[in-house]
């Protein structure tokens, strides 16, 4: 029996590293050239505080972000929030529900809003200023499916709609990710395997593009951009499962299309269920990487049919200040 299992976990991974050598390594020499990069904006304080190393062991609507497969694991009905002040002021918001539907699989929604703030315009004749204010906003709107392939296999797809609205231009684009888990019920280790924010080019347009030169009117197109898809491999070992403690160390990484590959690594110990600490580390070879170090912690509280939880992170941050996420689930 033994064997058996080491057969199908050897098989596995061997399958994720064909998948991954398909896809080209990190191109540091196209960083910065990616369109609608607030899809990558990590998502909820459990995974951030594992530096997004959950790719293998995320679960419910918390795992729509980091690898939809994970939504299967879902028992019953899930609520989630989660507010992150993110840098230069900022603020991302985020909200997800999801369901489990017997013999369908699991069903989710999700919004993020990535609010710019306040921009006041000037331009070659007003430099200290039109008067006019601007709020630009990023959005984000996905639907998950997720599914048991079999007892060991998971399967889940999200189709994400952008929209970008920057002063007098926008943008419209769909991006997708897919991604499995497998349990392999060999010593706690659990794989995963995510493609994210795999679709066509994202274009502005608008009246932003128009002007005109000597009264006759001019209009201009903006180039279209690449998104920033990856192929993200994880791997998760549950080296501690006894009594109410249980300890478990994660792994992934990440192959980018438009910047270097990246590193990430978490751990995660749970006791009797309701109390979380976690750490993180995330590594690549990219000068002045925005993020590093991370820690964080949850608790959770149980209301009658219903399981509360808050879950709390803080991530080392280059240049800007550190980000700090702060996310609410209700399971019932």
């Amino acid at each position: 029996m033994k064997q058996k299992y080491l057969a199908r976990f050897w098989m596995a991974a061997a399958l994720l590293i064909i998948a991954a050598s398909s896809v080209l390594a990190g191109n540091e020499n196209r960083q910065g050239s990616a369109g609608a990069t607030e899809l990558l904006i990590p998502i909820g304080a459990r995974g951030s505080a594992m530096a997004g190393a959950v790719v293998a062991n995320s679960y419910g609507v918390d795992a729509i972000f980091w690898n939809p497969a994970g939504l299967a694991w879902l028992e019953g009905t899930e609520v989630m929030g989660t507010y992150l002040p993110y840098i230069a002021d900022i603020d991302v918001t985020y909200a997800a529900f999801g369901t489990n539907i017997e013999d369908l699989g699991a069903l989710a929604l999700s919004v993020k809003v990535v609010s710019i703030g306040d921009i006041e315009e000037t331009n070659e004749n007003f430099e200290n200023g039109t008067g006019k204010i601007y709020s630009p906003t990023l959005a984000v709107i996905g639907a998950t499916f997720a599914k048991s392939l079999t007892t060991q296999v998971n399967f889940g797809l999200t189709a994400n709609y952008i929209r970008e609205d920057i002063f007098n231009v926008s943008a419209n684009g769909f991006a997708f990710d897919f991604g499995f888990t497998y349990e392999p019920r060999w010593r706690g280790v659990t794989l995963g395997l995510a493609f994210k924010n795999y679709g066509p080019d994202i274009r502005f347009s608008g009246s932003g593009f128009e002007d005109a030169v000597n009264s006759r009117p001019l209009s201009s197109s903006n180039a279209a951009s690449e998104l920033p898809t990856s192929i993200n491999i994880g791997l998760a070992y549950n080296f501690v499962n006894q009594g109410l403690n249980s300890a478990t160390f994660s792994s992934n990484f990440r192959s980018n299309n438009l910047s270097n590959d990246l590193w990430q690594g978490g751990m995660e110990y749970v006791y009797n269920e309701r109390y979380a600490l976690r750490a993180g580390y995330n590594y690549s070879t990219a000068d002045e990487y925005l993020y590093g170090f991370s820690l964080g912690g949850g608790l959770v509280f149980d209301l009658g049919e219903t399981n509360v939880s808050f879950d709390y992170s803080w991530t080392e941050t280059e240049v800007f200040s550190d980000n700090q996420y702060f996310t609410v689930k209700a399971s019932f």
